[in-house]
């Protein structure tokens, strides 16, 4: 079977040690060996959250526990600000409205982060009854766009509205200080930076956010937060867990930590400039405003003349690297390449060389190796600047 490159903005390549672990026999989730592993995720996830407050793992995606956010912390009928920069914060407003939220909307153009300014002037216009929640991405990999979580939480810190924070794609790929920056609930996934399978959810919940879920009128059964507190209390998950995944995740944790923070957060930073530099290089224009990169997923149109969809073919079917196209209103017009996952400098280098084959297939005018070159130049110019 040929190989195939999985370069997506996730699920991302799993290292082999992490897909191993899935094979490990299953053990009592109400027993000692998997309280004991849950105690192990919940210290080495605290320091990538930048909390000392609870965080809670659910079997799910990402998805899952945007849901048990907005289920446990709103009751139907509270009033709540969707701040989107792209699908997935218009997912998050869609998740609240189903949950019997009423959702207003501070539009931000697609390509643009969040503007703390506008935020700021919508919250100061909130009538008498204000709102009872604020949803944010910190990072969008609809649109490759990156939010700065610490200049808007100089706006919510302090406000009375509960911050929900999307960061499934940004946390442990950036830094992300929950209780410095003031925000009540976060939410990441295992299967984006943390280079594991898809499969668990993360949610951390701050103590501010705990008054106002134990006060709500929630609308989850499965995805609930006071449930789930409750079970973690002894140990345990309040349903059967997906130990297989759990397991990975601990070895993929094991893995991140190995590494560091900073060589992680700066690897994923690198990579990303390094594809903006190809992209460019090779005809493409970058889909993000230049104070908005993501260091995650880079999306990009393609030059002029290459039709998105059949570059996508082309580069997975001939060349067997796999990325993603535009989603929403982006559909058929964008690419999206992602950085996470257990990727190495050469399968970089080599997805790059792969994508100047396919663009010159799909009828650009390409210069073959100087996107690689363009690549390696920043990669080179990185570790030297790391051991300077």
């Amino acid at each position: 079977m040929r190989k195939t490159l999985l370069l997506l903005p996730g699920p991302v390549p799993v290292a082999q040690p992490v897909l191993e672990a899935m094979s490990w026999p299953m053990i009592n989730h109400r027993g000692p060996e998997f309280a004991e592993l849950l105690a192990r995720l919940e210290r080495e996830m605290k320091p990538v959250f930048g909390t000392s407050s609870d965080v809670l793992f659910l079997g799910s995606s990402g998805t899952g526990g945007l849901e048990a956010a907005v289920a446990s912390c709103f009751s139907p009928g509270d009033r709540v600000l969707s701040c989107p920069v792209g699908v997935f914060g218009k997912r998050l407003a869609e998740i609240a409205r189903v949950n019997g939220c009423t959702v207003e909307v501070l539009e931000t153009p697609l390509g643009a982060a969040l503007d703390p300014a506008a935020l700021r002037t919508r919250l100061a216009q909130s009538d008498g009854a204000g709102f009872r929640g604020i949803l944010l991405t910190h990072n969008e990999t609809s649109t490759g766009v990156q939010n700065d979580m610490a200049a808007i939480a100089a706006v919510t810190r302090g406000h009375s509205a509960l911050t929900i924070v999307d960061s499934v794609s940004g946390l442990g790929a950036s830094p992300f200080e929950m209780d410095a920056w003031g925000y009540d609930v976060v939410i990441s996934a295992s299967q984006k930076a943390f280079a594991a399978p898809p499969g668990v959810a993360m949610v951390a919940v701050s103590q501010r956010a705990w008054k106002a879920i134990d006060s709500s009128r929630g609308t989850g059964y499965y995805f609930d937060l006071k449930k789930a507190r409750e079970f973690a209390s002894k140990g345990q998950t309040p349903w059967t867990p997906p130990i297989s995944q759990f397991y990975a995740l601990a070895v993929a944790l094991e893995r991140y930590h190995a590494d560091g923070l900073e060589a992680n957060f700066e690897r994923h930073a690198t990579y990303a400039r390094a594809v903006r530099a190809a992209f460019e290089t090779l005809g493409c224009s970058i889909f993000s405003r230049p104070d908005a990169h993501s260091v995650t997923v880079v999306a990009a149109y393609p030059p002029d003349g290459v039709d998105a969809a059949q570059l996508l073919k082309t580069l997975g079917e001939r060349y067997g690297v796999v990325i993603s196209g535009g989603q929403g209103e982006l559909t058929g017009k964008i690419v999206r390449f992602g950085t996470m996952g257990d990727v190495a400098e050469s399968d970089l280098l080599g997805a790059i060389a792969a994508l100047e084959l396919a663009l010159a297939d799909c009828g650009a005018t390409v210069g073959l190796g100087s996107g690689v070159a363009a690549a390696a130049l920043v990669l080179t110019d990185a570790r030297t600047a790391s051991v300077s």
